[in-house]
């Protein structure tokens, strides 16, 4: 199997696997989806709540924050010693106070302390609640680490998909270069240049045939490789691409050892 990054920023990562298969790649995406672990805030004690939104409303607003992760520092509460009683090596906290003094102010992600500086909201333009004139809110809020399976406020990423890998030919001795092709393209991945058709993004193509069935001539054949295939991955920003890609590669890699050492005992 061969990766090969096709663009990449700090929250988007864009890879091909090359000489893959759909069973493996699938098992990549889900366990991004639902075995990554992130941090969220999992708790909320409510000391002072006199806002427009009920206790229940704000908690759940909190519990959606993405936050920072830190996979060093921490572990699942499940499989911490503490057994999920939350102590500092699968727990943090967060402490929110603010009130409205002379008119209304709206209280940003930023306005939440955490006592680990590394673990904090990924956007500090978050809003949580806006609050009138004297109005007031007290809280304490704890974060754990999970996964996605047990819910998806713990999911790393908003979007994670594949798709096999586009291969479009181009039968030069039939196209007319009528460009008909190129407008129907929802892609935009072809183009007319010195009476010629070109082809621009061949990995942007989203197989949907447009052209081919626009074509008069038959010049125009779209294909898919079934065992190469275009990985897209967008974090939340809790932890990098390359992080969550890393850590589903490894969970895999140990579900496949368990399994193995399962079948040895067995045998």
């Amino acid at each position: 199997m061969n990766v090969r990054i096709i663009s990449r920023n700090e929250n988007n990562l864009k890879f091909m696997l090359e000489n893959s298969s759909v069973a493996f790649t699938n098992a990549l995406r889900r366990i991004i989806l639902a075995e990554v672990p992130t941090m969220a805030i999992d708790e909320v004690i409510i000391i002072e709540n006199t806002s427009a939104l009920f206790d229940e409303i704000l908690a759940h607003r909190l519990g959606l924050i993405p936050l920072k992760t830190d996979l060093d520092n921490y572990t699942l509460p499940e499989e911490c010693d503490c057994k999920g009683a939350g102590c500092t090596k699968c727990q943090l906290t967060f402490t929110l106070e603010r009130e409205a003094e002379e008119e209304g102010v709206i209280v940003y992600s930023r306005e939440l302390k955490s006592q680990d500086p590394l673990v904090i909201p990924v956007s500090d333009k978050i809003p949580i609640v806006r609050l009138a004139r004297g109005q007031r809110i007290v809280l304490e809020a704890y974060a754990s680490l999970g996964q996605g399976k047990s819910h998806a406020k713990y999911q790393p990423v908003s979007t994670c998909a594949y798709k096999y890998k586009p291969i479009v030919r181009l039968e030069g001795d039939k196209c007319e270069a009528c460009g008909d092709c190129v407008e129907i393209c929802p892609k935009g991945i072809l183009d007319l240049k010195n009476k010629s058709i070109m082809i621009k993004d061949v990995f942007n193509c989203s197989l949907c045939k447009a052209c081919e069935e626009e074509c008069e001539f038959d010049a125009i054949h779209v294909d898919s490789d079934d065992t190469s295939f275009i990985f897209n991955i967008e974090s939340t920003g809790s932890l990098t691409p390359e992080e969550i890609v890393v850590k589903a590669v490894d969970i895999l890699s140990k579900k496949v050892k368990e399994l193995q050492s399962l079948l040895v005992s067995e045998t």
